[in-house]
C-alpha cells in the first residue's frame, strides 16, 4: 500500500461541517493538497435515513462549507452513493491514498468506517465531543450507563483541548474528481414549500453559529434561570449548529466558562450530548429496543387519530399544541416543552415512545440519534437512565408553572385572545380550537393500569 501522505488526501465530511476546529482537515492539508468530499449515502442509516427538516439544513450547510473552502483556495466535491465505493473511486481517480475524518458513533457510521478502511487508508480524529465516546470509565474500567457519575468523571476532564484554527490557506490536487451539483440532490422541499419558517429562524453554517454563540454568551450566565421559560430566550439554539457540526463544543466551552451565574447548568447539557454517544456506543440499537426489557410488555394504544393530533398541535392542551407547531414552523422546539409533549405522547396517549422517537427524528433540525433515543428512552421510563414511567407530567400544571402565556400566544393563535389566567387551559375552547382528546386524571388513570399491567405479566 502506497505510503501516508503520498498524493492527495481526502477529508471525509460527515456531521462536522466546518474548517475551524477540524482535525481531519488540518492534518490532511499538513500533508499537502486536499480533495473535501461530502458522500450522501441515504442507504447507510435504512430507517434512520436524515429527516427532512435535516435535508433543508444539510442543503445550506452543505453550501456553507463550499464557500469557506473557496475562501481557502479549495472547493467541496459532492458524490452520492455508497460511501466506500465513492470514496474508493476517487482515490482512484486522483491518487489520493489516505482518508482523514473525524470519528462518529452512529452505528451505520461506524460499519461505514469499517468498510471505508478495507478500501483506503483511513484516518479517524477526534473534535465532535468533549472526549471521545468511550473513553470515560468508570474506576473499574466499564462505561457509564449513568449520567451524573458520566458528567461528574468527564468534568474532571475538562477544558478540552484548544480548538484548532482554520488553515489559512489549501493545496490543491492536479486532478479535481467529478462532483455532484447541490441542487441536483433535491435536499429541499419545493412543493410545497414549508421551509419559510425555517428560514426565518435559521442560519445555517459556520458563520451562523458563530452568531449564535456570541449571542448566548451574553446571556449564559442565566441558563438555569431562564432555560425553562417558553417565552423567554434562555436557551442557547446551538443544537443544530453541534449536530452537523458547524460548532465544536471545544469552541464553545472556553467562551462561557467563565460567564459566572449558572452556566455550569448549560455545561453540564453539553456533557449530556457527550453521554447520549456514550449510551449508543454501549447500545447500537438504542433508537428502536427498550433498554429494559421490562417495557417490551406494556400495552402501548393503537391510536392513528390521537398520533395524528399530537403531531399537528391539535391535542386540546395548549402548552402541548403550542410546541408540536413550533416544531412544524420551525423545526425546533423549547426544550422544556419537547419534555411536555414527549411525556404526552408516551403517558397521556399511551403510544409508544419510538412514535415520537420517529416523528422528531423527521421534523427537527436537530435530530440526533443519540441525543434524540436517549432523550425519549428518558421520558418514557425504558432507558439505561430515565424518569420513572409512573411520574406522569402535568400540562396544565407545567404551562402555568414556566409562564407559557406568550408562548401560546405565538403558536396557538386561536387562544390569542385570551388572559393569563385562562390561557392555560381554556372551560370552554374558543370556535377552531379543539377540546382536550382525553382528560388529565383518565389519562394518569390509563397509564398506571397500562404500568401495572406490565408489572404482572
Amino acid at each position: 500500500m502506497t505510503e501516508i501522505g503520498s498524493g492527495p488526501s481526502i477529508v471525509w465530511y460527515r456531521r462536522d461541517l466546518r474548517v475551524t476546529d477540524q482535525a481531519a482537515l488540518v492534518a490532511a492539508a499538513a500533508q499537502g493538497p486536499v480533495i473535501a468530499v461530502y458522500v450522501l449515502d441515504d442507504e447507510l442509516a435504512r430507517h434512520h435515513k436524515m429527516g427532512a427538516a435535516s435535508r433543508w439544513w444539510l442543503h445550506h450547510s452543505l453550501s456553507s462549507l463550499d464557500a469557506s473552502l473557496q475562501k481557502l483556495g479549495s472547493r467541496l466535491i459532492l458524490r452520492r452513493g455508497k460511501c466506500h465505493e465513492e470514496l474508493a473511486a476517487i482515490s482512484r481517480d486522483t491518487g489520493a491514498q489516505t482518508v482523514h475524518a473525524l470519528h462518529h458513533y452512529e452505528p451505520w457510521w461506524r460499519n461505514a468506517e469499517r468498510a471505508v478502511a478495507k478500501a483506503i487508508n483511513l484516518v479517524l480524529h477526534d473534535g465532535n465531543y468533549l472526549a471521545p465516546a468511550g473513553t470515560v470509565l468508570t474506576g473499574g474500567g466499564a462505561p457509564y450507563k449513568i449520567f451524573t457519575p458520566f458528567w461528574n468523571a468527564l468534568r474532571e476532564r475538562m477544558p478540552p483541548a484548544p480548538p484548532l484554527p482554520a488553515p489559512t490557506h489549501l493545496e490543491t490536487p492536479e486532478v479535481w474528481p467529478a462532483s455532484d451539483a447541490l441542487d441536483d440532490w433535491d435536499l429541499l422541499q419545493t412543493t410545497p414549500d414549508w421551509a419559510g419558517g425555517f428560514r426565518d429562524e435559521w442560519t445555517p453554517g459556520e458563520a451562523g453559529a458563530v452568531v449564535r454563540l456570541e449571542d448566548f454568551a451574553d446571556r449564559a450566565a442565566r441558563y438555569n434561570e431562564c432555560r425553562n421559560l417558553p417565552s423567554v430566550e434562555g436557551t442557547s439554539r446551538l443544537s443544530p449548529h453541534l449536530h452537523f457540526g458547524e460548532i465544536s463544543p471545544a469552541m464553545i466551552w472556553p467562551r462561557v466558562v467563565d460567564a459566572g451565574g449558572s452556566v455550569d447548568v448549560f455545561l453540564s447539557e453539553l456533557g449530556w450530548r457527550d453521554y447520549a454517544q456514550n449510551v449508543i456506543v454501549q447500545f447500537p440499537e438504542y433508537a428502536k429496543r427498550n433498554a429494559r426489557e421490562a417495557y417490551d410488555r406494556l400495552p402501548w394504544r393503537n391510536d392513528p387519530q390521537g398520533l395524528k393530533a399530537w403531531q399537528r398541535g391539535r391535542t386540546g392542551y395548549p402548552i402541548v399544541d403550542a410546541g408540536m407547531r413550533e416544531l412544524w414552523h420551525t423545526g425546533w422546539m423549547h426544550n422544556r416543552v419537547r419534555m411536555i409533549a414527549a411525556s404526552f405522547l408516551v403517558k397521556h396517549l399511551l403510544i409508544d415512545w419510538r412514535e415520537g422517537e420517529c416523528w422528531f427524528w423527521d421534523t427537527l433540525v436537530d435530530a440526533d440519534y443519540g441525543s434524540n433515543a436517549v432523550n425519549w428512552q428518558w421520558t418514557a421510563g425504558t432507558g439505561v437512565d430515565s424518569n420513572m414511567f409512573v411520574r406522569i407530567m402535568a400540562p396544565l400544571t407545567q404551562s402555568p408553572k414556566f409562564d407559557a402565556a406568550g408562548y401560546i400566544r405565538r403558536w396557538v393563535p386561536e387562544l390569542a385572545h385570551l388572559p393569563d389566567d385562562k390561557i392555560h387551559d381554556p372551560a370552554i375552547p374558543p370556535r377552531g380550537y379543539p377540546a382536550k382528546i382525553v382528560a388529565h386524571t383518565e389519562a394518569r388513570a390509563r397509564a398506571l393500569a397500562a404500568h401495572d399491567q406490565m408489572k404482572r405479566a
